[in-house]
């Protein structure tokens, strides 16, 4: 496996890490999405709002930690990049379209993870998903 890979699944552990204690926090006190992100409109975060975060958070760490564990198979691969193509489509459109996030350090901070996952992930499409030809061929050898 390239170095590339390694540090890449370096960086999926560690933002998965990060999403548990974000998942935490929606969980224990809902003033933190209205203190640190959509703090535009905070009127509009309530408990149930913050838990539904909190659970679409743990839900893109499972799947980003599993990645981690199995870089190179492709499916698991792909959605993870889309949770990050929909996390940073989420915090666009709720700074740019509907103004309830305004660009605060708190809004950058995952528009950057978000933007670097991507840009990594894309990178290392080529390294990490094997072509089904060679996936075919080690499973024929095994039989």
């Amino acid at each position: 496996m390239s170095r590339f890979l390694n540090v890449l699944r370096s960086w999926l552990l560690m933002v998965s890490v990060i999403a548990v204690g974000n998942t935490v926090q929606s969980f224990r006190d809902h003033s933190f999405l209205s203190e640190k992100l959509y703090t535009g409109t905070p009127e509009y975060v309530n408990g149930l709002q913050a838990r539904t975060f909190g659970i679409w958070t743990l839900l893109s760490s499972i799947i980003r930690c599993a990645c981690a564990i199995d870089i190179q198979n492709g499916t698991l691969y792909h959605i993870t990049l889309w949770t990050f193509v929909l996390a940073l489509g989420h915090f666009l459109s709720e700074a740019f379209i509907y103004k309830t996030a305004p660009l605060t350090i708190g809004v950058m901070a995952p528009l950057i993870v978000a933007s670097f996952s991507i840009v990594g992930m894309l990178i290392g499409f080529q390294c990490a998903v094997e072509p089904q030809e060679v996936v075919g061929a080690r499973q024929k050898k095994r039989n």
